[in-house]
């Protein structure tokens, strides 16, 4: 069962190892390079660890100058190995206890001990005389064991407490020894226990020289000390009153050693907790997950870049040059030819085209200006703050600027996104040939009517019998033709006109929108893209980090 649930614990932290990368490589380039370098010490740990011998437990002992660090680790090993480490000339060297050595060089290779003595087979931990009744009543290692004797973190050679550093951030259990004189040492605590609230399930605490105190100062000094841990995070430590010196406790300490030996899952409770601190580092910079750009949002960036890039005026010509036209195919036939005198408001935009865009060039549109160039930007500052309302920094600050990103050369693009657009500059509404139609027709009766009046007239001039007009209703037709012609032609120009107003209105809201869903294609992929992959960015971040955070 014990090894079962090991693989379980073992196979959840390979998902969170694998959700905090995820989040690492999501926050590059976002997040400070600190912050990720912490979180990569903490994968690259992991990694190594994890490829090393997982039949083994490496138990570090940490302690002050005094506390009694190495005559511990003699009574727990019946040996006083200690003793000959500190009569080295490397002091400041570590030293390792290898109970099961098979597997263990790798391991401590890693760990930078080259320091080590392999206790016989069948070795006992604790094989101290008289002690057996406070402990198990088997001293084996049922597993694969590695106690380190550490410098003192406190010492005063710098060396020493940057191996008691960096080994407190690779050992499998932190056994920190401290005595009645600095239970309460700031260093300890502030610098050390407080930083590793997180780790509880892999620490253990024992209190030396206990037999230097009275009952009741011993049971003052050890509430102080529970006192001092749970302020820390360390609300359930078990504190263990031991004494090197006689052996007392030293039987409950060994057995929690071996307990912890036998179910395997230190190592695995050790990464646990430094992910828990990476995870930690990173949800400050973690928040909601965001929408997507919605159609609301970039419909209305579409329309503010419509107004920056002058539509107005472009529709402004689509409307009279609709009207021009309409005027050229409707308009009285005697009178329309002054309106091909002016030109045509599309051409001179280069934007007189057929139905049928196949040219994309540049406008004639005027180059932008700085009021221009301003719209465009708050455009883009609108739709990013808009974006990134509820992310926290420095994803707030990535998603704005992906929206800005492309502004430089997004006018261009716009300008381009016009030029695609089709104007249907070349169509012509259905009623424009019935009225030319008319308006010849009506001209042609003007014509003939006044044709009619002037040789009736050139006769009566030259005294020649002058034939009597058939008349309409009293009217002389000679005289109805060219006057009904005239009434007629200037009536249909009128309607038409009118007509042509409104026919121009309609084109120019097509227009409009035809224009803006081409301004749409662009901002699609040159500055609604990039800001829509920063948000999947920033929500890839979200769910990763929560994935690492969670112990399921």
């Amino acid at each position: 069962m014990s090894r079962h649930r090991g693989e379980g614990s073992s196979s959840r932290l390979q998902v969170r190892l694998e959700s905090l990368n995820a989040a690492r490589e999501l926050a590059e380039g976002r997040v400070d390079e600190d912050q990720l370098g912490a979180v990569y010490e903490v994968l690259d740990r992991a990694s190594s660890r994890r490829s090393l011998s997982s039949a083994h437990t490496v138990v570090g002992i940490f302690g002050p100058t005094g506390s009694g660090k190495s005559s511990l680790l003699n009574a727990l090993t019946g040996t006083d190995l200690a003793r000959v480490a500190a009569r080295r000339p490397t002091t400041a060297e570590p030293l390792a206890v290898i109970w099961n050595e098979d597997g263990s060089e790798d391991l401590l290779d890693w760990l930078q001990v080259p320091n080590r003595h392999v206790m016989p087979d069948g070795a006992q931990l604790l094989a101290v005389s008289g002690d057996r009744r406070r402990g198990s009543s088997d001293g084996g290692v049922d597993g694969g064991l590695i106690l380190l004797d550490l410098p003192d973190f406190d010492s005063t050679e710098l060396g020493h407490r940057v191996i008691v550093e960096r080994l407190a951030g690779q050992v499998d259990v932190l056994l920190w020894i401290t005595d009645p004189q600095k239970y309460a040492d700031a260093a300890l605590h502030r610098e050390f226990l407080e930083p590793l609230a997180t780790h509880e399930s892999v620490i253990l605490v024992a209190l030396n020289q206990s037999d230097r105190l009275s009952e009741s100062d011993l049971t003052q000094v050890t509430g102080s000390l529970k006192q001092i841990l749970a302020a820390e995070g360390h609300g359930s430590a078990v504190v263990h009153t031991v004494s090197a010196l006689t052996g007392t406790g030293l039987g409950g300490l060994a057995e929690e050693i071996r307990s912890i030996v036998r179910r395997k899952e230190a190592a695995t409770g050790r990464l646990s907790a430094d992910v828990d601190v990476a995870v930690e580092s990173l949800q400050k910079f973690s928040g909601p997950e965001l929408p997507p750009p919605s159609k609301a949002a970039r419909a209305a960036l579409s329309d503010r870049l419509a107004g920056a890039t002058g539509a107005d005026a472009v529709i402004d010509a689509v409307v009279r040059s609709y009207r021009r036209d309409a005027h050229a195919v409707t308009g009285w036939p005697v009178t329309r030819w002054l309106g091909r005198l002016r030109s045509d408001p599309l051409r001179r935009l280069n934007l007189r085209r057929g139905d049928v865009q196949d040219f994309v060039g540049r406008t004639s549109l005027p180059e932008p200006g700085p009021a221009q160039r301003a719209s465009v930007d708050r455009a883009l500052r609108t739709f990013g703050d808009e974006l990134s309302a509820g992310a926290v920094e420095p994803w707030r600050t990535a998603i704005r600027d992906a929206a800005k990103s492309p502004e430089p050369e997004l006018l261009e693009h716009l300008d381009e996104a016009v030029a695609r657009t089709d104007f249907a500059s070349g169509s012509r509404a259905w009623w424009w040939p019935v009225a030319g139609v008319l308006q010849w027709l009506f001209l042609a009766a003007m014509v003939v009517g006044i044709g009619w009046l002037a040789l009736l007239a050139a006769l009566a001039f030259l005294q020649f019998p002058v034939p009597e007009s058939p008349t309409v209703e009293g009217i002389p037709v000679p005289t109805l033709l060219a006057v009904g012609g005239v009434a007629a032609g200037i009536a249909i120009g009128i309607l038409c006109a009118g007509l042509a107003r409104l026919g121009a209105r309609r084109r120019g809201k097509r227009v409009r929108r035809r224009l803006v869903a081409s301004i749409s294609e662009t901002t699609e992929t040159v500055a609604v893209g990039p800001a829509a992959a920063e948000i999947e960015r920033y929500n890839g971040f979200v769910r990763a980090v929560a994935a690492a955070g969670s112990r399921r």
